[in-house]
């Protein structure tokens, strides 16, 4: 394991396969990596195993977070399930000690004219927060986020019972390796459960899923994430977003989520450290 808080990435390449760095570490437990790390390594390896379908886009990108991963030596696996001319549809999984600890699907579709009739869909959407508030500088950044307050990365701002939505700047997944569009999406993705399970308590759910629709890859690693829906019984909460990127929406994204109460993430001390949860 490396210890140097300052190597900006969510993984560092070992000889066994990815070693996660401090930043990887989650909020519910030390010895757990978070959601965002897990998904975007995941995306990662789906990506690098579609390189030879260059006229193909990612348009479904699914994750199953089924067992707690742990900061401990990862390795990542793919499997092509249906190859043809217009998709490609591939499975992963991000294992440790030979045990599957998440897997995901992804869908990459070939890109054609759009079809030439109307259809409805809405007229609102979310807009990124100004230059002022969020540079494009493009350089990864503690999130920033909205709700019954205006924009700011001071988290303590924002436990409250708004619409909450996020912008934020993918870190890259391995050290050294530049993060790609779909890399920072497919991570970023996992804060969904950050903008539609964040109330004034505090975040009480733990996401089990992220599911991911894209209709065009983002137009860069910056983007954000709007709440759509929030919905719950029983202790189980499925909540939708809105993905935007800085030209305009680009897709949806959904997690169901189990109440997690006893571990609450109290977010009301102020600014966040590590990124998202």
């Amino acid at each position: 394991m490396h210890e140097n808080t300052f190597q900006f990435a969510w993984f560092q390449r070992s000889d066994d396969g990815f070693d996660p760095l401090p930043l990887a570490q989650g909020r519910w437990r030390k010895d757990q990596m978070h959601g965002v790390a897990v998904s975007g390594l995941l995306a990662r390896a789906l990506e690098e195993a579609a390189a030879h379908r260059a006229d193909m886009v990612p348009a479904r990108y699914h994750v199953d977070l089924f067992r707690p991963a742990r900061m401990t030596t990862t390795t990542t696996g793919v499997t092509v399930v249906r190859e043809g001319p217009r998709l490609l549809l591939l499975d992963a999984a991000v294992e440790q000690d030979g045990e599957t600890v998440a897997r995901a699907s992804a869908t990459f579709l070939a890109p054609s004219a759009d079809a030439p009739s109307a259809v409805w869909g809405s007229a609102d959407h979310a807009t990124p927060p100004p230059d002022d508030v969020a540079p494009t500088t493009g350089e990864p950044h503690v999130p920033f986020f909205s709700s019954d307050a205006p924009w700011s990365n001071d988290f303590g701002d924002h436990q409250n019972t708004g619409r909450h939505q996020t912008w934020q700047t993918a870190v890259p997944i391995v050290l050294g390796e530049p993060c790609t569009p779909f890399q920072a999406v497919a991570s970023i993705a996992d804060a969904t459960s950050m903008v539609t399970n964040w109330g004034s308590g505090g975040v009480e759910h733990i996401n089990t899923d992220i599911d991911l629709a894209l209709s065009r890859l983002p137009d860069g690693t910056s983007l954000g994430l709007r709440a759509l829906d929030h919905v719950a019984a029983d202790g189980v909460a499925v909540g939708t977003a809105e993905v935007f990127d800085r030209t305009g929406t680009i897709g949806t994204a959904t997690i169901t989520a189990l109440a997690n109460t006893r571990r609450t993430v109290d977010l009301s001390a102020g600014p966040g450290t590590r990124g998202a949860v």
